[in-house]
């Protein structure tokens, strides 16, 4: 069996000053945390705006995601960095607007419509293999993972391939803006007031108009369609036409784009870059990727059953998300005082919630930093899975496209994988950075070549 640990980022001292801090975190979330993070239940970071909690113990986890929920909301500050793209989508709003959104949007991912949606998602599967028959030499993945989850978003969302003009322009302005805006604003962990104006990066918010246009673009000729009795039976239509059920109301042409906006953002970044990690761990483990592949004999039957049969490509995907958990921290907010561990935590202060490190926890998980798609039929693994392992969040706000992604990501891998052999590439070694998502600093490379 293959020893080598997957790659994580070197943590920083455990102390540092405040400005070396900001520095680091401005360069990269992950790196800027120290290693105690790893082992400690409640951290606190102080500053003389405000306070922020790191929690790991899985009874509070548990309270704030799932008990309390309405006491803990998504914090504002999380905002800050996504308004510019997301607008008031169900990702950013609390309380009554985001019920209301979650009322129209859940029935379009019931458990009926994933079926109704997997022809369209196994055509992007193989249009993803038919694109890397062509290539030549190392290929960089999360570029072609990147491109297979856009296509499966726009094919089961507006039923059009990426190769559609606003689609592939869409993909391609969403690629430039995933590598300029972070997906935690720096207010989330640094003393900055509120008052003080919070600068983008250089394009970020001309991509964000430009991309939204785009959405809105689409979405208008849905609404038209739709009004004209003409309209396919896929996601924007469901949607769309979807009416809540406590008011009546249905989301309007600018609701909509909201609502499209964090679609391709939950269902095409975070499906990405899980992929390519899944891709890269399959390179390093070959003994694993050749269990995937035998498995992969399965999906001559097109039928959207044959997916229940990917048992072993599910767990290897499974364990992807807990090694590299495509959004790595959440943050919610108190709003009234309370008592964790000891500890006073005053009405207004961040919550960090953490997969990333939640996921590695060394008091709660059994080789944490290993890659062991077999965990998840021990004691530990199964324990972990229950109380500690939250890639799609937990509770009321658990991503409504969480089943949509675990059929996804182990039908692209088990897709890939049946029709390649990969490789890494020497002295290519990825190195995890947060930017919308997990990804690697410098790409992720891999050599394919035909089984």
């Amino acid at each position: 069996m293959t020893q080598v640990k997957p790659p994580k980022p070197s943590a920083r001292p455990d102390r540092v000053s405040l400005w070396r801090y900001v520095k680091l975190f401005r360069q990269d979330i992950l790196s800027a945390q120290p290693a105690k993070l790893y082992r400690a239940w409640m951290a606190e970071f102080r500053t003389p705006f405000f306070r922020s909690f790191l929690v790991n113990q899985p009874d509070l986890v548990k309270l704030l995601l799932k008990e309390r929920p309405d006491d803990f909301p998504k914090s504002d500050r999380i905002a800050e960095g996504l308004k510019p793209l997301l607008g008031n989508s169900v990702f950013l709003t609390n309380g009554e607007a985001w019920k209301r959104q979650r009322r129209i949007i859940d029935p379009a991912f019931e458990g009926g419509r994933l079926k109704d949606t997997f022809p369209a998602m196994r055509a992007a599967a193989e249009a993803a293999v038919s694109r890397l028959e062509g290539r030549q030499g190392p290929v960089e993945i999360e570029e072609e993972t990147s491109h297979a989850a856009a296509d499966v978003i726009f094919r089961t969302l507006f039923s059009i391939p990426i190769e559609h003009e606003v689609a592939g322009q869409v993909f391609t302005r969403f690629r430039d803006y995933q590598r300029s805006q972070p997906l935690l604003n720096l207010a989330a962990f640094v003393p900055l007031p509120r008052w003080m104006p919070r600068f983008f990066r250089r394009g970020t918010r001309r991509n964000a108009e430009t991309i939204r246009a785009l959405i809105a673009q689409l979405t208008a000729e849905r609404m038209a369609a739709i009004e004209a009795g003409r309209e396919p039976d896929d996601l924007a239509t469901k949607i769309m036409t979807t009416q809540d059920p406590e008011t009546g109301s249905t989301f309007d042409t600018a609701e909509m784009v909201d609502q499209v906006a964090i679609f391709f953002l939950a269902g095409h970044e975070t499906s990405a870059s899980a992929l390519a990690w899944a891709l890269y761990l399959m390179a390093l483990y070959p003994e694993w990727q050749e269990k995937v592949a035998a498995e992969a004999s399965v999906l001559e039957d097109e039928s959207f059953t044959a997916v229940s049969k990917l048992k072993i490509s599910r767990d290897v995907f499974r364990e992807t998300l807990r090694l590299y958990p495509p959004v790595p921290m959440m943050v919610r907010e108190a709003t009234c005082p309370e008592h964790f561990r000891n500890r006073t935590v005053p009405k207004g202060a961040q919550m960090v919630l953490s997969p990333w490190h939640l996921h590695r926890h060394e008091r709660l998980w059994e080789n944490p930093d290993g890659f062991d798609p077999a965990r998840w039929e021990t004691e530990n693994g199964k324990q972990c899975q229950r109380e500690a392992y939250i890639p799609f969040s937990a509770g009321a706000r658990v991503c409504t496209g969480a089943g949509f992604a675990m059929v996804e990501g182990p039908l692209i891998l088990s897709m890939i994988l049946r029709r390649f052999r990969i490789e890494p590439v020497a002295g290519k070694a990825p190195v995890p950075v947060a930017h919308l998502t997990v990804r690697s600093k410098n790409g992720i490379w891999l050599k394919l070549s035909k089984r």
